[in-house]
C-alpha cells in the first residue's frame, strides 16, 4: 500500500452515517453529503493502492459522469477516453447493431478510464471535505438496535467501537452475512474474465466493440492509445490464456474477436477474475443499507456494475439530505429501497439476460440473436430507448 494514504481521525465517536468500505462506491456517498451537516465516518479496510496493483477499466455511462462532476472528482481524473460509438456484434451470425452518441443526442454515449484514477481522485478530493476518514480500519462487527447501528472495528492495534444513526455497507458484501434479514443471493457463470491493454494495427477512435461469442462476450473499449479488453472465458480456458506469451496471446485473441481492427500488436499484464451474479434481498434492515458490490455485483457485460453502484451512492446520500431527521429510520429505508428497487432489479436482469442468451451456441438462438441485432439496428426509437437506459439506468 502506498505510504501516502490520508490519515484523518475520528472526532466523536457517534455520527448520523458510518459508511464501511472506503472503495468508489463508499467515497462517492461520503462525497455526495458534504457541507450537508450530514456528520459521518468512512472506515477503510487498506490504504490507498498502487496505481500497479489495479488495472481494471471503468466503463462509466453518460450518468455516471454527471454524478462525478457533481462530486468535484471529474475534472482530476487524468485519463478519459470517450465513447462515442458501441459496435455490437453476434460471432458466427450476421447481426449487429450501432449506437452512437448522435442517436441520443449527447456528445458521448460513456467514457472509458482506469479503476485506480478513479479511486485516486475520490481519496484525494475527501481532503478536507468534513468527512472522518480512517484507513487501515477492520471492521469485525456489526450490531443494530432500534434507534441506533454500533461498529467494532480495529484501528493501529486497537479495538475500537462507533455508533450512528445509519449503517451502510460499501464493503463489496464481506459484512453482509451479519446482516439480519437480508438474503445473498449467488448465481455462478462458470466463467473469468481475462483484462488487459490492448493496442490494435488500426487506431481507436471512439469506438467501443462488444462481440458476443458461445464462450462469452469480449469487449474492447477504447482507452487513450489502447484497447482495455474484457476477454470472457471458462475458468479452464482463462488459466491457459493467463499462462500464454504475449504473441500466442495476440494470436489467439485475433482468431476469437476478428479482423475488424486489423492484427493485435501489443498487450500489457493480463489478470483475471471469476463471474458471478450476486445480490441481496432486502438491500435495508434495522439501521442497514447496502450499496454497490454489497447489494449487487454482475457480470461486466455492457458494463453496468460499477454506474449501477455510483447511483446506489447518489440516491442515498440524496435521501439522507432530504430527510436527516429520519436518517436510519424504517420509513427513510424503506423510501430508499423503493426508490432503487426498479434500477437494480432491471440492471440485474439485463446483464443476466444477455449472458444466458448469448452465451450459448444452440443453432435457433444464433439465428434469433442475429435477428435481432439487425431489427434493433433498423429501429431508431428502440436503440435510443436501449442506449438511454443504458446511460441513466431504468428510472431514465
Amino acid at each position: 500500500m502506498n505510504a501516502e494514504s490520508l490519515k484523518y481521525t475520528m472526532t466523536r465517536d457517534h455520527y448520523d452515517l458510518i459508511i464501511i468500505g472506503g472503495g468508489p462506491v463508499g467515497m462517492a456517498l461520503a462525497l455526495a453529503l458534504r457541507g450537508s451537516g450530514v456528520a459521518a465516518l468512512l472506515l477503510e479496510a487498506r490504504g490507498v493502492p498502487e496505481k500497479t496493483e489495479d488495472m481494471r477499466p471503468l466503463a462509466l455511462s453518460h450518468g455516471s459522469h454527471l454524478i462525478l462532476q457533481r462530486l468535484g472528482v471529474w475534472q482530476a481524473l487524468p485519463e478519459v477516453t470517450p465513447i462515442t460509438t458501441i459496435h455490437v456484434s453476434n460471432r458466427g451470425g450476421f447481426g449487429r447493431t450501432v449506437l452512437t452518441a448522435g442517436d441520443v443526442g449527447v456528445p458521448a454515449l460513456g467514457y472509458v478510464v482506469n479503476h485506480h484514477d478513479v479511486f485516486r481522485a475520490m481519496h484525494e478530493a475527501l481532503q478536507g471535505c468534513g468527512v472522518d476518514y480512517l484507513d487501515g480500519a477492520q471492521v469485525t462487527r456489526l450490531e443494530t438496535s432500534t434507534e441506533q447501528g454500533q461498529v467494532e472495528f480495529q484501528h493501529g492495534g486497537v479495538t475500537k467501537l462507533a455508533t450512528a444513526k445509519l449503517l451502510v455497507l460499501a464493503d463489496g458484501g464481506r459484512l453482509s452475512g451479519q446482516v439480519e434479514g437480508v438474503t445473498q443471493h449467488v448465481h455462478e457463470y462458470h466463467q473469468w474474465a481475462v483484462v488487459a491493454r490492448i493496442k490494435t494495427a488500426l487506431p481507436q477512435c471512439g469506438v467501443a466493440y462488444e462481440r458476443f461469442t458461445p464462450d462469452g462476450p469480449v469487449a474492447l473499449l477504447p482507452l487513450g492509445e489502447y484497447f482495455a479488453l474484457v476477454w470472457t472465458v471458462s475458468p479452464a480456458a482463462a488459466q491457459e490464456i493467463l499462462g500464454l506469451d504475449d504473441a500466442a496471446f495476440l494470436a489467439r485473441l485475433h482468431d476469437h474477436f476478428g479482423d475488424r481492427l486489423g492484427s493485435f500488436v501489443d498487450a500489457s499484464k493480463r489478470s483475471g477474475f471469476p463471474l458471478a451474479l450476486k445480490y441481496a434481498d432486502p438491500v435495508t434492515a434495522q439501521r442497514i443499507a447496502l450499496v454497490g458490490n454489497a447489494a449487487q455485483t454482475l457480470h461486466p457485460v455492457a458494463g453496468q456494475g460499477f454506474n449501477l453502484g455510483l447511483r446506489d451512492a447518489w440516491e442515498l446520500a440524496d435521501e439522507v439530505i432530504a430527510s436527516a431527521a429520519e436518517t436510519g429510520t424504517p420509513a427513510m429505508l424503506a423510501r430508499y429501497r423503493h426508490r432503487r428497487q426498479m434500477d437494480s432489479g432491471a440492471g440485474r436482469v439485463f446483464t443476466d439476460s444477455l449472458v444466458k442468451l448469448f452465451s450459448n451456441d444452440d443453432p435457433l438462438l444464433r439465428s434469433m440473436r442475429s435477428l435481432g441485432l439487425s431489427a434493433l439496428d433498423c429501429l431508431p426509437p428502440v436503440k435510443r430507448f436501449v442506449a438511454r437506459r443504458m446511460m441513466f439506468g431504468a428510472r431514465g
